[in-house]
């Protein structure tokens, strides 16, 4: 992708990799809040694919792909951090439902189901899976609690231009681990929703299709993951 003087063609570089920026917007508004444009991740998005191709030193090819998505996914959360986005009663919701169910893990000695999280909480079924859905935009940066106040921002710790230290290698590599463990203990559905998501990029309807539910379950199944996994962490 260069020109005819051996200098990297931009334009071309652009429109070889949107669809790569539109495909991360997307997957990540699954995470978002429905006031959340995704044109404005997009948008967010070509500056970081933009800051990619200006600082990018190696060989191009899928390095770059794997590059650029650092830059997108750092764009993006840039955008979002400045946008002050995530309403507190969103982390008021979010809580709660930890709350529960981290007294119940320990009351009973395994993951509670839907409806003894409900029963915990004093909700009705249908209410407490109305709250899943609209918490469901919470996970992005909720993981900014887990911190001290001295701390950098957990999404500073989230952008692709990291120091690459030892301790941060091994630190990294210890949560790595953590989460694997805490994944493994979650219920089959929830489980495979994390697996279709994460692994395999697939966006919620996808999932939804292969489960035979619809979107708004998927959602529900994967906000409570998350919970769960939150509890696990905070807890080690």
């Amino acid at each position: 992708m260069y020109t005819d003087t051996g200098i990297v063609d931009k334009d071309q570089f652009i429109t070889e990799f949107t669809p790569l920026v539109k495909r991360i917007a997307h997957h990540m508004m699954a995470r978002l809040p429905a006031s959340v444009q995704v044109d404005d991740l997009i948008q967010a998005g070509m500056i970081g694919l933009l800051d990619a191709i200006n600082r990018y030193e190696g060989s191009y090819g899928r390095q770059f792909e794997s590059y650029a998505a650092q830059r997108i996914r750092g764009s993006i959360l840039d955008e979002l951090r400045e946008a002050d986005w995530l309403p507190r009663s969103l982390r008021r919701k979010m809580r709660q439902i930890e709350t529960a169910m981290r007294a119940l893990e320990q009351r009973l000695g395994y993951p509670p189901s839907e409806q003894e999280i409900a029963n915990e909480m004093n909700l009705p079924l249908v209410e407490y899976q109305e709250m899943l859905q609209e918490a469901g935009g919470g996970q992005l940066i909720y993981y900014e609690d887990f911190q001290e106040d001295e701390e950098d921002h957990f999404l500073d710790r989230l952008r692709g231009d990291q120091s690459n230290e030892p301790l941060d290698r091994l630190l990294e590599k210890n949560l790595r681990e953590l989460l694997v463990a805490a994944i493994e203990k979650l219920p089959a559905k929830e489980k495979l929703v994390m697996g279709m998501y994460y692994e395999q990029e697939m966006n919620l309807r996808e999932i939804g299709k292969v489960l035979g539910v619809s979107e708004s379950r998927v959602c529900q199944l994967h906000t409570q993951a998350i919970s769960r996994l939150r509890t696990h962490l905070r807890d080690k």
